[in-house]
C-alpha cells in the first residue's frame, strides 16, 4: 500500500561528525536517517518503544544512499522523510537531505521489516500501526 506521510527534521552537523577534509563523515548519515524515521513515526503516534512493547521489532533490511554534495561542520541539515509504502512485512522510507540554501546533499531509502521479537521472523504490520497510518494511505 502506498503512503503519503512526510516529516521534516533538522540536524546540525557537529564538529566530531566531520572528517579530515571538514566534510560530514558519510557513516553519520545512517544515524540522521534513523532520527528522521523515528520522528516521522512519533508524529503519527507510533514509537519503536510501543512496537517493542507489542512484541514487534523493525530491523533495517536495505539501505541505499546517494551523495550529491558534502555537508560541513555547523551546517543545518533538513532531513525530509517520506514513509512511502508498506509491502507485506516491509516498510519503505525515502529521504532527502538538504542544507540551509536548499541544495540537496543526499538522497536515500531504507527498507525495514516488521518481525516478531521472539522469533525474529517477518510478520504483517500490527493493527495498532495500521490504524495510525490509515489516513495517510494514498
Amino acid at each position: 500500500m502506498k503512503l503519503e506521510l512526510y516529516h521534516e527534521t533538522a540536524i546540525r552537523v557537529r564538529y566530531g561528525e566531520t572528517d579530515q577534509m571538514g566534510y560530514c563523515y558519510y557513516g553519520n548519515y545512517a544515524q540522521y536517517f534513523e532520527v528522521g524515521r523515528v520522528e516521522a513515526l512519533r508524529e503519527i503516534g507510533m514509537t519503536y518503544k510501543k512496537l517493542e512493547e507489542q512484541g514487534v521489532m523493525l530491523p533495517v533490511l536495505n539501505y541505499e544512499v546517494s551523495f550529491k554534495l558534502p555537508a560541513k561542520y555547523d551546517d543545518l541539515l533538513r532531513i525530509k522523510t517520506h514513509i512511502k509504502e508498506i509491502r507485506g512485512s516491509r516498510l519503505i522510507f525515502d529521504y532527502i537531505v538538504s542544507n540551509e540554501t536548499d541544495q540537496i546533499i543526499a538522497k536515500a531509502s531504507t527498507t525495514l521489516v516488521f518481525v516478531a521479537k521472539k522469533s525474529m521472523k517477518p510478520i504483517v504490520p500490527p493493527d495498532i500501526f495500521l490504524q495510525k497510518i490509515d489516513k495517510y494511505i494514498a
